[in-house]
């Protein structure tokens, strides 16, 4: 028999299709959304505490509770043990964890509505906090399905799907830039010219009013009626390979314009040409030079991708599938749409097996991981792309896989283990010339030497990193230095200039469409932290901005960040909601900002 749990909208059980009886009372149905979307096995003690502290014998009801939930599933053993294990037969589908944890082949479907709507929890406040927080992650989750589904869309032709599908995005969030770009991106492909020159206008005009600035040039240029691949190729197949190689050289120089160019022009020859199997190498390349190369045209490299991806599936080009699925991984990481990573980077896991594409697949895996505070598989994930990467002689890549270990060891507060592989990383770019790399790591090395008290070291290496984003015009590491500015500053009692450099932090991290959302929230936490200590009027709103991001992107410790953030002003239920979701967390540092842990 088969089981299905519906959360999202009304929720509902049904088995063989058929609806079963509901539970008999509504914490039941809390129960149950809490032990699904729980990371581990919770203890008793802790989701007694949670949903039943009004009760005069809290475990007892909590027996109660899960008696309920047994009947309402059919099984005696559906749900033993202590902490609790919940047991689903293996046939058993939940939209929650469809839309959370897709598989590498999913059809996408809008959700109907929001975690167990309609239901409020007054008389448990930290388990409201936390429905709270699942009801947005959810919803980024599924705006998450809905950006690829209408990328997928749109690179297939099906041009009406997409752009149904980008008008319900940005009627969501109309101040959404990507969600903008990528509807006026699917008007102008359908040949809609002037309604994408209108939907530009009034994004304009709404950018301009609500936030004071206008919306990146990369909108304009998704509204272009001009193909830029479809003009002077006359088909020579010899002429595209030759162009691939020549324009990938130069990238790799650091020509970025021109190597860009050189790459379309590949694109346009090896489609002329009818050589399917290049044109899907040629796309690939470029968009994978526009995602890493050039800032503000992810949307534009994504949709290449889709592009290459279709072609390289349909000529069986399984390297192609493989490093166009890990770039789409890439793309949705830095956008924070955890899901949609998920989906591509297991599907480039697969198809890398055996190969050297793994060590870079593995990395952005790990990445991913520890960008949403899974630091223990992020850890295994990073040192098994070095061991592979040092196998293959790919320094370039141990030397980017060390700067990500070195970063969750930073994030948990152990700098004995940071130095290392920093250090390495380090000299690793430096050997290699990578030039464009090197302020990232730098900029971490330089956090180290701050939180270890040695502020003058800090300063002389943020210097040299920050100098190098800027002459780079990268607004990611742009705001990694500014922000680390603001702190050395704070740490100087000069809390006026800090305020103002993580300002600038902040306007450098969103100052285009395809910002690295872990590095906004980064930014937002300091900003957060200094309003919240000197006491700023804008502290509340800060707070606030960080949590929405946070908590819609699923970067789990700068959630719990944000409740702290709200207890330190004065909001109630906010420090235990913080601790009962760091108890998802295995992190020292995180531990020792939220104080004692929940019940265990």
């Amino acid at each position: 028999m088969s089981l299905a749990i519906r959360l999202l909208g009304k929720p509902q059980l049904e088995r063989d299709r058929v609806p079963v009886p509901p539970p008999r009372g509504r914490k039941t149905w809390a129960l149950l959304a809490y032990l699904l979307l729980c990371e581990r096995p919770p203890p008793r003690s802790r989701v007694a505490s949670l949903l039943f502290s009004e009760a005069d014998d809290p475990l007892g009801a909590l027996r109660w509770s899960l008696a309920d939930l047994r009947r309402t599933l059919g099984a005696a053993d559906a749900v033993a043990g202590d902490p609790l294990e919940l047991r689903l037969p293996p046939d058993a589908s939940v939209d929650i964890i469809a839309l959370t944890a897709p598989g590498d082949e999913v059809s996408f479907s809008r959700p109907e509505g929001e975690l167990l709507e309609g239901m409020a929890f007054s008389s448990c406040p930290v388990f409201e906090s936390w429905l709270g927080v699942m009801r947005r992650q959810l919803d980024g989750a599924a705006r998450a399905m809905a950006h690829d589904e209408t990328l997928v869309r749109l690179a297939a032709g099906d041009t009406a799907r997409a752009t149904e599908l980008a008008g319900h995005l940005v009627s969501q969030d109309p101040l959404d830039q990507a969600g903008q770009e990528l509807l006026i991106r699917c008007l102008a492909r359908a040949g809609r010219h002037q309604a994408a020159e209108r939907q530009l206008a009034e994004c304009e005009a709404l950018f301009r009013r609500e936030l004071g600035v206008l919306p990146g040039p990369e909108l304009r240029s998704a509204a272009s009626q001009a193909d830029p691949l479809a003009a002077g190729a006359v088909g020579d197949g010899d002429a595209a390979l030759g162009q691939l190689e020549a324009g990938q050289a130069a990238l790799d120089a650091g020509a970025v314009e021109p190597g860009v160019q050189i790459v379309r022009q590949a694109c346009a020859e090896a489609a002329a040409s009818g050589d399917a199997s290049l044109e899907a190498r040629c796309l690939a390349a470029l968009g994978s030079a526009l995602v890493h190369a050039m800032r503000g045209r992810d949307e534009e490299g994504a949709l290449r991708l889709h592009e290459a991806l279709r072609l390289a599936e349909r000529y069986g080009e399984r390297a192609t599938v493989a490093a166009a699925c890990r770039e789409l991984g890439y793309v949705d990481v830095q956008a924070g749409r955890g899901p949609s990573a998920g989906r591509w980077l297991t599907r480039a896991t697969k198809l890398a097996e055996g190969n050297e594409e793994l060590c870079a697949v593995l990395a952005v895996r790990g990445m991913a991981l520890s960008d949403r505070a899974h630091y223990g598989a992020a850890l295994d994930l990073l040192n098994r792309s070095v061991a592979r990467a040092e196998r293959c002689g790919r320094r370039r890549q141990v030397a980017w896989s060390l700067s990500l270990i070195g970063r969750v060891h930073l994030l948990r507060g152990e700098l004995s283990l940071a130095l290392p592989p920093l250090d390495e990383s380090l000299a690793l770019v430096a050997a290699e010339r990578w030039t464009a790399v090197r302020r990232w790591p730098e900029a971490l090395r330089a956090e180290a030497s701050l939180l270890m008290g040695r502020p003058e070291e800090a300063a002389g290496r943020l210097d040299h990193a920050f100098r190098l984003a800027c002459r780079l015009g990268d607004p990611c590491w742009e705001a990694m230095g500014a922000r680390l500015m603001g702190l050395l500053t704070a740490r100087a009692s000069d809390t006026a200039k800090a305020r103002e450099q993580l300002a600038d932090a902040l306007a450098r991290a969103t100052r285009v469409s395809d910002a690295y959302q872990w590095v906004h929230a980064h930014v937002l936490d300091s900003a957060a932290g200094l309003a919240v200590e000197t006491g700023a009027d804008d502290a509340a709103q800060i707070v606030d901005r960080l949590a929405e991001l946070a908590e819609r992107c699923g970067l789990r410790e700068l959630v719990v960040r944000a409740h702290v953030h709200r207890g330190r002003l004065g909001a109630s239920g906010a420090l235990a909601a913080a601790r009962l979701l760091a108890a998802e967390i295995d992190n020292p540092r995180l531990d020792a900002l939220v104080g004692p842990a929940v019940p265990a």
